[in-house]
């Protein structure tokens, strides 16, 4: 696992193995698809849809189910706490400080871990996404600026079923939700996508370069996330009744991911 000038460090390999032991028990995790061989040694941006605060656990699980050790941009809260700050710090994570000045320092930390060969894996949307019918929303344009600053390709990941397991306001009644999920252990799916984004025909002023490319990222994140979704293409079969409803960053889907 990993390149030639980044090896995952001993604590990050134990996570990975626990996450596979932790989401058995909640779960029924599928993973498809895979990290072509040629992109295995990075550097590689893995773009991934958010829909529930179970994402990390279930990500980290099938990242080591197809064998990869990729660095996670994680939110700076995760950092604060006294024993999970520890450790996402001892695997070699990236501090997100959302909403504050200090949120550009990920640019050039997330650079620096390309530049060393890892793989980094983002959330594009910054956040759970909030669309109704709980497709991507609107990504910002980091993960497009971090791609053409480093020339790294950037592989769609799609993810779908973990609502069913811990919902929005977790941790709001993380105990009821948890029992729920060991009764009934619903099914989980992670799917890599076939192929890196086609970014090569982005051309334009460096804003424009970086929304257009912010549009071709997260349409391969709703290609890879159809097949996943079929026969609940416009809503979801389990409704996470806590979310918000906020349709200000709803985007228009790919033909392929019509609603309906």
């Amino acid at each position: 696992m990993g390149s030639d000038t980044w090896r995952a460090p001993l604590m990050w390999r134990f996570m990975l193995a626990l996450a596979r032991v932790a989401v058995w028990p909640l779960c029924r995790l599928r993973v498809s698809g895979a990290v072509p061989a040629s992109l295995r040694r990075g550097p590689l941006i893995l773009a991934a849809n958010h829909i529930s605060p179970f994402d990390p656990v279930v990500m980290t699980a099938a990242c080591h189910r197809v064998g990869i050790t990729p660095r996670f941009l994680a939110t700076g809260g995760i950092f604060d706490a006294p024993v999970a700050g520890a450790a996402m710090r001892a695997a070699g994570h990236i501090r997100v400080d959302r909403n504050t000045a200090r949120v550009a320092d990920a640019l050039p930390a997330a650079a620096k871990a390309l530049a060393e060969g890892s793989m980094v894996l983002v959330y594009p949307e910054g956040r759970i996404g909030l669309d109704p019918w709980m497709w991507p929303e609107r990504g910002k344009t980091g993960v497009a600026r971090m791609a053409e600053a480093s020339g790294a390709p950037v592989l769609p990941v799609a993810q779908w079923g973990t609502h069913a397991v811990l919902p929005y306001t977790t941790p709001e009644g993380i105990v009821r939700s948890l029992l729920r999920a060991l009764w009934r252990r619903p099914v989980v799916h992670v799917r890599f996508g076939d192929a890196p984004v086609d970014l090569s025909g982005v051309t334009g002023t460096p804003g424009a370069r970086a929304m257009k490319a912010t549009r071709l990222i997260m349409d391969g994140i709703d290609q890879a996330l159809a097949p996943l979704r079929v026969g609940e293409m416009e809503m979801p079969r389990f409704v996470d009744v806590t979310r918000p409803d906020d349709r200000s960053r709803v985007r228009p889907r790919p033909a392929s991911c019509a609603r309906g």
